[in-house]
């Protein structure tokens, strides 16, 4: 029995390959063209997903200290979501840091997103608003800006350890945020995520559908956070009692700055986390003052950066920095 001749089956491999190829090519010409559509819908920066990934990319890089994870660039800038952002050569957001001047009093916020400003212009910032209020009282002050998005407490108590120490701040302001108690990933090390908006987008979209019929409230969620048998809990609790002994042994004034989630103040029900992080001050040695009162009758259209963005806008910067500066001025 013969089988059919080689010209046949010569013919029809032939045909498969390149069958193959161009359903390859006619796949990546629309990987490309749906791309390209996505990088000019999202240029008008109000796509949040999309602006924090690109201030990953821009402002951000992996960092040789795993505690940290990632970490800023220094003296870079971008613009994201209509905002020009800058960083110094310390990695903080802001201009250039001078010799530390002993007769200036030098304020450090530590903190992550809320404290770096997301979607508020530099000098509308709570750390901008201060050093400007503080000075106006005939006291020298510089209030430097520490945060980074993405940032836990052992994120940034780390962070001062390791990379702001020599800045010798007379004063540390930890701008506490719920999050700060949640273990957090690394993340940068998918090279597909960090360098396509179409990846991105699809990444965020099915995260969010298979955790849409599983997703727990925000009350339970912070509830289980702030269990103390949570491994992200103690891991908080030890970085901030590890930064108040520095502070004692170094004479360094230390504050907490509790930040409420601006999700839903009209019916807040995350009080017992405020509770929970004074009593955490109290027994470390921070001066404790909860930001919530400021916030209280407000709605998510007056203080968020931009829908969909849930972080503090400008008229939530300048009711942080009211509330606080009576505190800092105590100690001038």
């Amino acid at each position: 029995m013969h089988g059919p001749p080689h010209w046949i089956l010569g013919s029809g491999l032939k045909n498969a390959i390149v069958s193959a190829l161009l359903f390859l090519a006619t796949t990546l010409l629309a990987i490309g063209a749906a791309e390209a559509v996505l990088r000019i819908k999202n240029h008008s920066m109000t796509n949040y997903d999309i602006e924090m990934w690109r201030y990953a990319k821009e402002l951000k890089r992996r960092s040789d200290d795993p505690i940290l994870g990632h970490e800023h660039i220094p003296n870079a800038s971008a613009v994201l979501q209509s905002v020009s952002m800058r960083t110094n050569e310390w990695g903080l957001r802001g201009g250039p840091v001078g010799p530390r001047d002993p007769a200036v009093r030098r304020i450090l916020f530590l903190g992550g997103s809320i404290t770096l400003g997301w979607g508020v212009p530099e000098e509308e910032t709570v750390t901008a608003r201060l050093s400007r209020m503080l000075s106006s009282q005939g006291h020298p002050v510089e209030v430097l800006n520490g945060g980074v998005g993405n940032y836990n407490a052992p994120r940034y108590v780390e962070r001062f350890f390791t990379r702001l120490e020599a800045l010798q701040p007379s004063d540390i302001v930890v701008q506490y945020f719920l999050r700060d108690a949640e273990e957090l990933d690394a993340g940068g090390g998918n090279v597909l995520l960090r360098n396509s908006e179409l990846a991105v987008t699809l990444w965020i979209a099915s995260s969010r559908l298979l955790g849409a019929s599983g997703e727990r409230s925000l009350v339970e969620h912070y509830k289980n956070v702030y269990r103390h048998d949570q491994p992200g809990f103690q891991a908080m609790k030890k970085s901030l009692a590890s930064l108040a002994g520095y502070a004692r042994s170094h004479g360094i004034r230390l504050y907490l700055a509790m930040t409420p989630d601006v999700h839903d103040l009209a019916n807040y029900q995350l009080g017992f986390v405020h509770e929970e992080m004074r009593s955490i001050a109290e027994e470390d040695g921070y001066k404790y003052v909860d930001l919530l009162p400021a916030f209280k009758g407000l709605t998510p259209k007056e203080v968020w950066a931009m829908p969909g963005d849930p972080h503090p806008n400008s008229l939530g910067h300048e009711l942080m920095a009211k509330t606080i500066a009576p505190l800092l001025l105590q100690d001038r």
